[in-house]
C-alpha cells in the first residue's frame, strides 16, 4: 500500500497531465466532427485491413474445397450436355432421327493424389476406381486438355499412364484440317511432347493448336493438347513436330475421366473375323 502511494506521489503531475490529455481529446473528439471522423477513418481503415487480411486468408485455405465444387458441378454440366445432344431434335417441324445424336460420352470428375513427371514411364493416381465404374482405357482430361489413359482401377482407385510415358501413342490431329498424327513422348521435357507422322503435304506453322483426332474409343474429338513449338524439317523417316502442352504436367489438380459409351461395341465389330 506505500508503495502505491508512494508511485502517486512521485508521479503525480504526469499523472494529472495524462488526465488532461485525456479529457481534452474526448472534448475533441466528441465535439469536432473533423476529428472525429478522422478518428473512426482511422480505426475503419486499421479493422478493415485486418478484415481484408482475414478474408484473403479464409479464401485461400477454401481453395481447395472450391475447386473440387466447381469440379463437380462442370461434370454435371458434361453430362447434361450430353443428353441434350442425345435427344431427338426437332428442325423445321421434322423430327431428326435421334440414333444419329444419341449420348457418346459420360464424364466423371476425380482428384489427382498421385502424379510422377520426371520418369521415363510416368504414372498418376486418382481417388475414383470401380465402385464408381471406371475401368482400364478410359480417358483423362482437365479443362486445358488431354492428361492420360486409365491402366488399373481398385475398388476406390485408378492408376493413370501418363501421356509423359514412353509407352503412350494417342492419335491427335492439327486443328482445322484432317491430318493426322501420332502422339508420342521422347521422355526428356514434361512440358513437350512429339507428333509423329505428320503427311508432308500438311500446311503446318509455329503456333499451330494440336488436338485429339477422335480416331481411337478413347478420346473424344477435339480435346486440345497443345501447340506447336518446333518444326524437325528434313527427317524424312518419321516427319513430327514439338508440341508445347497447355497443361502444366508437374502441377494437376482435378480431372475428368471420359468413358465411351459404343467402346465394347465398336471394339466387337474391329475384332470380329472377317468370314
Amino acid at each position: 500500500m506505500q508503495q502505491i502511494i508512494y508511485f502517486f506521489q512521485k508521479f503525480k503531475y504526469f499523472l494529472f497531465f495524462l488526465l488532461l490529455e485525456l479529457i481534452a481529446l474526448t472534448f475533441i473528439f466528441n465535439n469536432l466532427n473533423f476529428h472525429k471522423s478522422k478518428f473512426v477513418n482511422s480505426a475503419n481503415s486499421i479493422t478493415g485491413g485486418l478484415y481484408t487480411t482475414l478474408s484473403n486468408s479464409t479464401e485461400y485455405l477454401n481453395l481447395s474445397s472450391e475447386n473440387k465444387i466447381l469440379s463437380e458441378e462442370n461434370t454435371r454440366l458434361k453430362n447434361q450436355l450430353e443428353k441434350n445432344i442425345s435427344t431427338s431434335l426437332i428442325i423445321d417441324s421434322t423430327v431428326v432421327d435421334s440414333i444419329k445424336y444419341k449420348q457418346k460420352y459420360t464424364y466423371t470428375n476425380a482428384k489427382i493424389i498421385n502424379n510422377n513427371y520426371s520418369k521415363q514411364f510416368n504414372f498418376l493416381t486418382i481417388n475414383k476406381g470401380k465402385n464408381q465404374k471406371l475401368d482400364k482405357e478410359m480417358a483423362v482430361i482437365n479443362s486445358k486438355g488431354i492428361i492420360g489413359i486409365t491402366e488399373n482401377t481398385s475398388n476406390n482407385y485408378t492408376r493413370v499412364q501418363s501421356i509423359l510415358s514412353k509407352n503412350s501413342s494417342i492419335n491427335a490431329r492439327i486443328k482445322g484440317n484432317t491430318f493426322y498424327g501420332t502422339l508420342k513422348w521422347d521422355g526428356i521435357d514434361y512440358n513437350t511432347v512429339q507428333l509423329h507422322d505428320i503427311p508432308r503435304q500438311a500446311p503446318i506453322k509455329i503456333g499451330d493448336t494440336i488436338e485429339t483426332g477422335g480416331k481411337s474409343t478413347i478420346f473424344p474429338e477435339g480435346i486440345l493438347i497443345g501447340t506447336i513449338l518446333k518444326i524437325n524439317i528434313g527427317n524424312t523417316a518419321d516427319n513430327k513436330v514439338d508440341v508445347l502442352l497447355f497443361n502444366d504436367m508437374s502441377n494437376l489438380g482435378y480431372v475428368y475421366v471420359v468413358k465411351n459409351l459404343d467402346k465394347e461395341e465398336i471394339q466387337t465389330l474391329e475384332n470380329s473375323s472377317n468370314e
